[in-house]
């Protein structure tokens, strides 16, 4: 007798999806608005601060003719975000990302609606006043603010809102660099901590809208343009790549540590957290006044890299003086993203290494791509992110395989050398932890029929709580949990009689197989085969 079909699905997604999408592609639009806003503000901040005027050029502050003051500029735009911290609310201290998963694992993805306000114009008074960060961070954590109001406003469960504060953050990051797809692996690696389609879609539509939306409001991609490079290359390219990577994972755990030292360096100053964004700004500022090019967001450096055409000055101005002044300033609690400096660094490690064998321009743009990358992976422990964020960012595809290497390079040796990444180690110091493994629930492998105790064949009526036998383990012990039930019946479905019980120690043997299988070790071929 043809047994009947199975009831269990391969997705748990339902028709609430089509309203998420909906949302969150309205959700795309606004992010995108936002992050055009954000950038508008941070070039007007910029001229303000430096030139003196009324502008949304964007203009860096390396070109300004203020001499010493400009010492004294990044003080003043500490202060101020400083006292912002202070009176309005500490939640805009920061990277951007952090406070973002934050509010998704602690704080049922809720966001105040202040903070979708302040994040933004801390942001602009902290890059446009010399602060070596990026946007980047900012406009996620403003993006997935408004993704977060927008839920707020709906009947939805905290899962259903936490996929529209993501799709909010994805669509920011999209709209920034023009990065869809990256934005999309970025939200999945980083922020949603599941691959389901009924998270996945949404934040995808909304990253779509937005990389669609950035062409008319900010010019269509690639950011960083790179020269034609040759179309292949063979193994001694990709024995680089791996080098490269391998070092890029050294250098990523180094600047994560350096960043902390100084953070706990601020954490024992005998003054009010306040002051500590201002004290950050004159370390920006002496560094500024050493090396110009090191103030503000710097995307300039990293175009100049992925040309071929950076000098050792300023390949020494960047990994010297412009990691010293981003560490030292976001240490100090300001705000400022990291993706920006993160791949400036980078680049310019995969540039000195370029240097260091004599090659020509064109090489040298591929390494500094390289080391962009692979800083990017092993830093924020995100590496199919940061494969495609920098093809597509450049257009580069040619670059795809020695990429790959080198990023997955770089992840595993800060896998190995760190207990977590830049991002991650914020919510450590606050007392949580936080994994970042994503595997399928070994519950869900496993059926109810295979660790249930039988009883005679149609041993009893149907009783009102229980599980069929050929459902999933994960969901006995779902039903168990909201049912407050140690010990369920076992129902055959096409009876409808109880064949068995489930209950919680059963379960637990379930679990144990997937402990078996990860630290059994056996040896399946060798003496004895065949026997």
């Amino acid at each position: 007798m043809k047994a009947a079909p199975s009831a269990l699905r391969d997705f748990t997604v339902d028709g609430r999806v089509w309203l998420l999408s909906g949302v969150a592609i309205g959700i795309g639009v606004c992010a995108t608005g936002l992050a055009v806003l954000l950038l508008k503000a941070i070039a007007v901040s910029t001229n303000l601060f430096y030139y003196h005027r009324w502008s949304a050029a964007a203009v860096g502050p390396a070109g300004s003719s203020l001499g010493h003051w400009m010492i004294v500029v990044p003080v003043i735009g500490g202060l101020i975000v400083g006292v912002m911290a202070r009176f309005g609310s500490d939640k805009i201290r920061g990277h951007g990302i952090p406070e973002a998963i934050e509010a998704i694992l602690l704080n049922r993805a809720k966001v105040q609606p202040k903070i979708a306000l302040l994040k933004p114009i801390s942001a602009a008074i902290a890059i446009g006043s010399g602060g070596p960060f990026g946007a980047e961070g900012p406009i996620i954590m403003t993006g997935g603010a408004a993704g977060s109001l927008v839920a707020q406003w709906l009947h939805v469960t905290d899962a259903e809102r936490t996929t529209l504060l993501v799709a909010g953050a994805a669509a920011g990051m999209s709209a920034t660099f023009a990065s869809p797809v990256a934005a999309i692996l970025l939200a999945v690696e980083l922020l949603l901590f599941e691959w389901r389609p009924r998270s996945l879609v949404p934040v995808a539509l909304a990253s779509a809208t937005a990389g669609l939306l950035r062409v008319y409001w900010l010019g269509s991609g690639p950011l960083f343009p790179m020269q034609a490079l040759p179309q292949g290359y063979g193994m001694l390219a990709a024995a680089g790549a791996l080098a490269l990577g391998a070092v890029m994972g050294l250098v990523a755990a180094g600047m994560s540590r350096m960043m902390y030292a100084f953070e706990d360096l601020f954490e024992h100053l005998p003054l009010h957290w306040m002051w500590w964004p201002a004290i950050g700004g004159l370390g920006v500022g002496i560094g500024g006044w050493f090396f110009p090019r090191g103030l503000g967001v710097g995307y300039d450096n990293i175009a100049q890299l992925l040309a071929g055409r950076a000098t050792l000055g300023l390949i020494a101005g960047i990994l010297v003086a412009k990691s010293l002044m981003w560490a030292f300033s976001l240490g100090s609690g300001t705000s400022g993203g990291v993706l920006a400096p993160l791949l400036m660094i980078g680049g310019a490690a995969g540039a000195l290494a370029a240097h260091a064998v004599h090659v020509g321009p064109e090489v040298q743009a591929f390494w500094a791509l390289m080391g962009m990358g692979s800083m990017l992976a092993g830093a924020l422990g995100v590496p199919l992110t940061a494969i495609l964020f920098s093809l597509e960012v450049t257009h580069c595809l040619p670059a795809l395989l020695p990429l790959t290497v080198a990023c997955v390079a770089s992840h595993l040796v800060t896998s190995l050398l760190t207990p977590r990444s830049i991002l991650t180690e914020k919510l450590s110091r606050r007392g949580y932890h936080l994994s970042r493994e994503y595997g399928v629930d070994p519950l869900e492998l496993v059926m109810v029929r295979e660790l249930m105790e039988p009883v005679e064949e149609g041993g009893g009526v149907l009783p009102e709580v229980y599980v069929f036998s050929d459902g999933t383990a994960r969901e006995a012990a779902e039903t168990m949990a909201t049912e407050g039930a140690a010990t369920l019946a076992v129902v055959d479905r096409e009876t409808m009689r109880v064949c068995g019980s489930l209950s919680v120690q059963d379960l637990l043997r379930g679990r144990s197989r997937s402990i078996e299988r990860e630290s059994e070790r056996l040896r399946l071929f060798g003496v004895g085969v065949g026997r």
